[in-house]
C-alpha cells in the first residue's frame, strides 16, 4: 500500500513520524475524509476551509492548497491502482518537546491515506439501515465549534457499544447531547422530515458541522424545501416521516428502522427510502458530475 507523507508518495512501511509528534502525545491534529468522483475530490475547498480553521485554532501552521492537494490525491490513487477512492487527509501538529506547547507548531506532518470505495448497489442502499439509540452521550467540543480532531475516543466508545448490541449489520449509532437532544451518528449527521419540513440538529448541540450536511441543506433549500436547525428529542424523531444520514463517503443513507437500547423498534417509511430522501440524493449526485 502506498501512502502520502508531506507531499510525497511512498510505501507505508517507509513512512516514519516521531514519537515526539504532539499528534501522538496529545492528540493535537485534525483530519478530513472525502471521496473522489472521476478522480476529483468532491467539495474539496469546503473540506480544506474547515481544516484551515481548525489549524488556526490549534496553532498549527498549515495552509492547504486545493490544487496541490488535488494533484497529490490523483498521484496517490494512481500509485494504488484506484480510479476513485476514500481519502483521509491528516495534519498532525509535528515534533515538539515533551510537555504542553509554548508556541505555535511550525512543522506539522501531513499524511494522506486512500482506500477503495465500497461498491454501490442502489437497490440495497435504498432499503436503508437501522439507526440505534446509544447510551453513550456525545461529548462537548473542546472549543466553540467541534473540529474533526484526532480526539476520537467518544466515537470509538459509541462504536464499541453499537457492536456489542443486537443491532443489525451495518447499523449506525445515534448519540444524544448531554442535555438529551438529538446530536449525530457515530460517523454521520442526522436529518429527518415531518410534514414536508426537513429538520437537522443545530451546531450548538456540539455536532460536527459536516460538509455533506451543509451541502444537503443548501440543495434542499434550492429545491424549495423548508429546512430547520434546532433542538429535537428522540420522541420527535420517532414521529418522523423520513430519516436519513449524511457523510462524505456514503452520501445520503436512508434510515428505515429506529431502535433503542431496550430493543424496541419502529419501521420508518414502510421499510424503504422515502420520496424526499430519493429526491435529495438524486440532486446531490447531479452535483458530483457522475449522473
Amino acid at each position: 500500500m502506498k501512502i502520502g507523507l508531506n507531499g510525497s508518495v511512498l510505501e507505508a512501511s517507509e513512512a516514519v513520524i516521531s514519537v515526539y509528534d504532539h499528534g501522538f502525545l496529545y492528540g493535537m491534529g485534525l483530519f478530513e475524509t472525502f471521496r473522489t468522483y472521476k478522480g476529483t475530490p468532491y467539495l474539496l475547498e469546503r473540506h480544506l476551509s474547515r481544516l484551515l480553521a481548525g489549524c488556526e485554532q490549534l496553532g498549527i501552521r498549515y495552509r492547504p492548497d486545493a490544487e496541490q492537494v488535488t494533484e497529490w490525491v490523483k498521484a496517490l490513487l494512481a500509485a494504488n491502482g484506484l480510479e476513485d477512492g476514500y481519502v483521509r487527509l491528516t495534519v498532525s501538529a509535528g515534533e515538539a518537546e515533551l510537555g504542553l506547547p509554548t508556541g505555535d507548531y511550525e512543522k506539522p506532518n501531513v499524511l494522506m491515506l486512500v482506500k477503495a470505495l465500497p461498491p454501490v448497489n442502489d437497490a440495497v442502499h435504498m432499503r436503508g439501515r437501522e439507526l440505534r439509540l446509544m447510551q453513550t452521550r456525545r461529548n462537548t467540543p473542546e472549543g466553540d465549534v467541534r473540529y474533526k480532531s484526532l480526539h476520537y475516543m467518544n466515537n470509538i466508545i459509541a462504536k464499541r457499544e453499537l457492536l456489542a448490541s443486537e443491532a443489525s449489520a451495518g447499523a449506525e449509532g445515534l448519540m444524544l447531547s448531554h442535555e438529551g437532544w438529538l446530536a449525530e451518528g457515530i460517523v454521520s449527521n442526522l436529518f429527518f422530515a415531518k410534514d414536508n419540513v426537513i429538520f437537522t440538529p443545530a451546531i450548538s448541540t456540539g455536532i460536527l458541522p459536516g460538509i455533506t450536511r451543509e451541502q444537503v441543506l443548501r440543495l434542499a433549500q434550492k429545491e424549495g424545501c423548508r429546512t430547520e436547525e434546532g433542538l429535537y428529542s428522540w420522541e420527535m424523531l420517532q414521529e418522523a416521516d423520513e430519516i436519513w444520514l449524511t457523510n462524505s463517503i456514503q452520501e445520503l443513507v436512508p434510515v428505515t428502522k429506529l431502535s433503542d437500547a431496550s430493543g424496541k423498534s419502529r419501521v420508518v417509511s414502510d421499510g424503504t427510502a422515502g420520496a424526499l430522501t430519493r429526491q435529495l440524493l438524486a440532486v446531490y449526485r447531479l452535483t458530483t458530475g457522475v449522473e
